[in-house]
């Protein structure tokens, strides 16, 4: 290679996942869909921004916000939607929605504040966008009542501003992307430990708007665990919260702007608490023989004290997918961590505890002892890759989404047949052609789990959004009649707003509605998500 195309910066995807260049070739898309019925012959060609009728900004900043906006084209169109398979297949038919009028990137909390006064005088939109990795149609605008669309893209605020060693707590600026965030730790010996599918291009600033959960299965699960203080800039004025080990005084306001998903405020920074990376790693995987006979087991380890850092269960179909296995075997994939000493005891009481319940190890055949390689590693590499072949399929005309939930354990069994059987039918009456509906336990907790599901089927050429939209709202009312919630770490933004609704108490929507009123009373903070307006 040679010093300039080692230069070369990578180019992230106006209307996919991830890097441009790590997409499916045709080849690829085409052999990934030969195992589901009723897609494409070929796949679709890649969508061009040329393409897109962007029209003439309908608003423009004033002479002292120029610096902070732009009105390229090419970067509206990559700030009109999130990743969702209904963005992916809307950008792939040339329907992205409403593409914003300008992207501001500020460089300091006055630089929001500025961006926020000049909106609510204008009655301009103005959607946080985060890394733009929302799957629930959390960063575009839906509306009609806004004269102009404003996406505020903060990752130009991206730096480690103070680390308190004492405390072992770092002061960040919300616009940093997870990359980033930890090589800024990484000289200290420190990390913050939260590692989502989307880490590579979720910044700090969207874990904690939309209460993203981690990678970790059991304890700190969600980026609130992590979470000292916030500082937040509303029109009403910016909010700044004490550093706190933990406080009894009264609500918490830290609570109101976590999972606010940019509607409330924009949070600006917080104060973190970070760890000591870790030195010691071990992992294995179990097999069982049906999905529902490992749920004890998964329940015995969410009770223990053993706190493994995974602790993921594959039901037959997700295990294939990722290459786990592939003889019908559900694969529970564990794994332990630690910055003080060894966890190789502690996984192998996991790995005993799982065989009590009937799980079986290459050990149970060979002697060998505990698998703590392929299937671990299959898995890993797996998950990475998902998201990218996912919008392979999309190209094949493909319907292919996932959707979370969490429930108690005593619910958990019959909501996820529930899903399976009623999703299932759905897609074969939407389309004609079975569908694949895949689960797997993403998080486990001594009183519940989240159980996470795949669904792949055939389409219908064109009209693959109102597919998938028949099929969510099927979804939605399982959930619902299994009082599962909604979403457990992806957010609510516009796509789950009608579960949400149901879910949440009358009387907290009202103050919710009471606080939007207060805190930003010209109703341009990303509207609709949350709330109406």
């Amino acid at each position: 290679m040679s010093e300039n195309a080692a230069r070369t910066p990578r180019n992230r995807s106006w209307w996919g996942w991830g890097w441009a260049d790590a997409h499916p070739d045709d080849a690829e898309c085409v052999a990934l869909s030969a195992l589901v019925p009723g897609t494409l012959a070929r796949p679709l060609p890649l969508p061009e921004v040329a393409d897109l009728h962007i029209g003439s900004p309908t608003a423009e900043a004033p002479r002292s916000l120029t610096h902070l906006v732009t009105y390229d084209p090419e970067v509206r169109a990559a700030h009109a939607m999130g990743k969702a398979y209904r963005d992916v297949a809307r950008a792939l038919r040339g329907r992205p929605g409403r593409i914003p009028d300008l992207v501001a990137r500020p460089a300091r909390d006055q630089d929001v504040a500025d961006l926020l006064e000049w909106a609510g005088e204008r009655q301009v939109a103005v959607v946080p966008y985060g890394g733009g990795s929302s799957v629930v149609g959390g960063v575009e605008y839906r509306g009609e009542v806004h004269r102009a669309v404003l996406s505020l893209d903060l990752t130009a605020m991206d730096r480690v501003l103070e680390i308190d060693t004492h405390s072992r707590a770092a002061r960040v600026q919300a616009g940093v992307l997870g990359p980033g965030l930890e090589n800024q730790l990484r000289p200290h010996g420190l990390t913050l430990r939260h590692f989502p599918q989307s880490f590579e291009f979720s910044t700090l600033g969207g874990w904690l708007a939309t209460r993203a959960g981690g990678h970790y299965a059991t304890g700190r699960t969600h980026i609130d665990d992590f979470t000292q203080s916030l500082r937040v800039v509303t029109p009403a004025g910016t909010s700044t919260s004490w550093r706190l080990p933990a406080s009894g005084a009264g609500p918490s306001p830290d609570r109101l702007f976590l999972g606010s998903e940019g509607t409330l405020g924009v949070i600006t920074e917080a104060w973190m608490r970070v760890q000591e990376r870790p030195r010691h790693k071990a992992s294995a995987s179990v097999s069982f023989t049906d999905f529902h006979a490992a749920l004890p087991a998964v329940r015995a380890l969410a009770q223990s004290d053993l706190a493994p850092a995974n602790c993921r269960l594959l039901d037959a179909g997700e295990a294939a997918l990722s290459g786990a296995a592939r003889d019908g075997s559900a694969v529970l994939v564990l794994g332990f961590e630690s910055s003080t000493g060894p966890v190789e005891d502690r996984l192998a009481e996991a790995v005993e505890a799982a065989r009590a319940h009937g799980g079986r190890t290459e050990a149970d055949a060979s002697g060998r002892g505990a698998s703590t390689d392929g299937a671990v590693g299959a898995w890993r590499s797996a998950f990475l890759r998902m998201p990218y072949l996912r919008d392979g399929l999309a190209r094949m005309g493909a319907v292919t989404e996932t959707f979370e939930t969490a429930t108690t354990w005593d619910r958990l069994p019959a909501l996820i047949d529930a899903v399976r059987t009623e999703v299932g039918a759905a897609a074969h009456k939407a389309t004609g052609h079975p569908a694949i509906v895949n689960c797997r336990l993403t998080h486990v907790y001594p009183d519940g789990a989240a159980p996470y599901f795949t669904v792949i089927c055939g389409g219908r050429p064109g009209d693959e959004v109102a597919v998938w939209d028949d099929l969510k709202a099927v979804a939605g009312e399982v959930l619902h009649r299994h009082r599962a919630t909604i979403t457990h770490h992806h957010a609510v933004g516009r796509d789950h707003r009608p579960q949400y609704d149901l879910q949440r108490p009358e009387p907290f929507a009202q103050a919710l509605r009471a606080v939007k009123r207060t805190l930003d009373p010209g109703g341009i903070l990303n509207p609709g998500v949350l709330l109406d307006g």
